[in-house]
């Protein structure tokens, strides 16, 4: 049994990998580190924990976690782990970053995008990114992961097939984005206020959302060419969930049945990718609580164009079990251990 620490302890991201944790056979939650509320116990903050183990966070000791755990997970904000993991990433350690700080290769784009300074070049170079149907051998030997965002993935995993397999120009790609509140976070602002969030749907960050360069930095990695996107996205009043409808100008006259074909083949044997018949379309109430991701697509004859559906839970997939997941690959077991169960509904 493998043990693991978490940093960043009380944040939606850690709270849902030790709910997902606890049905891992091969791995266990050993250190929830807070700086903010180091000395409490967790099950005081979250009571839904109160039959579990009593877990007491801790302040971040990193002489301590190669002696005593094997993987650390970061759920921390943009801007600390780029400060943690040069410290971590030359230890016998596996590492799994679940922010923002190494998912872009440029520290000059990071710095553009979020406004703080980068993580050091050699971090950088060292972190594989996490996209785990896309991006698997990679993962396989890889020490540092940087976990995608939740936009991201369901982007990129839509998005993917079509350009790889050249049905779908690499220009003009637009991408409406919709994500429940939790995607902000658990600090509380005004924009995440009920009274904000209740009977509303916003747009926000347009054209200044930090998922844009993420997105088009491994779409044109996908087709070794530049690919630029439109990405619009939106706060709906639910908890959980996030869904992309994507709409790209197609190369050649198909169908939609060839398109779905060409997915299922794509992603053959991905146990967390459901592509769903001609006709149907994904909701995220199907994916609530797991680790799948579902895809719908649909051929415009009349514009020529392809519209590509895809949900995650953004805490899971889009977080949470896609960390989980990457741990899984890194260390040759399947890929679903702990990632099993089916979607919450209603």
């Amino acid at each position: 049994m493998k043990k693991a620490a978490i940093i960043g302890g009380t944040g939606y991201g850690a709270i849902e990998l030790i709910r997902l944790l606890q049905t891992h056979p091969k791995l266990e939650v050993a250190k929830v580190i807070s700086h903010s509320q180091s000395g409490e116990v967790l099950s005081s903050i979250y009571p839904h924990l109160k039959n579990l183990p009593e877990i007491r966070l801790e302040e971040l000791d990193i002489s301590s976690l190669e002696a005593e755990v094997d993987v650390v997970f970061l759920a921390t904000p943009a801007g600390v782990a780029k400060e943690i993991v040069p410290e971590l990433q030359n230890k016998n350690l596996q590492i799994i970053d679940l922010s923002g700080d190494l998912r872009l290769s440029s520290r000059e784009d990071y710095e553009e995008w979020y406004g703080k300074s980068a993580a050091p070049q050699e971090t950088l170079n060292q972190a594989v990114y996490g996209l785990s149907e896309i991006y698997k051998e990679e993962i396989q030997s890889a020490t540092i992961i940087s976990n995608p965002g939740c936009f991201p993935t369901a982007s990129l995993l839509g998005l993917i097939p079509a350009l790889e397999l050249g049905n779908i120009k690499p220009t003009g790609i637009v991408i409406d984005g919709k994500t429940g509140v939790s995607g902000a976070g658990r600090t509380p602002t005004a924009a995440t206020h009920f009274s904000e969030t209740n009977d509303n749907v916003s747009p926000y960050k347009i054209g200044k959302h930090q998922h844009i360069p993420e997105i088009e930095q491994y779409l044109s990695k996908a087709v070794d060419a530049d690919v630029t996107t439109i990405l619009t996205t939106h706060l709906i009043p639910m908890t959980r969930g996030l869904i992309c409808t994507m709409y790209a100008d197609l190369n050649q006259e198909t169908t939609t049945e060839e398109v779905i074909k060409s997915y299922q083949s794509y992603y053959e044997n991905k146990p967390f990718i459901r592509i769903l018949p001609e006709g149907q379309f994904p909701q995220t109430k199907a994916v609530q609580g797991s680790n799948y991701c579902d895809i719908g697509v649909w051929v415009n004859e009349r514009s020529n164009q392809l519209i590509i559906a895809a949900a995650i839970d953004n805490l899971v997939k889009g977080a949470s079990g896609q960390a989980i997941q990457n741990v899984n690959i890194m260390n040759g077991w399947e890929e679903n251990l702990g990632l099993q169960a089916i979607p919450m509904y209603p």
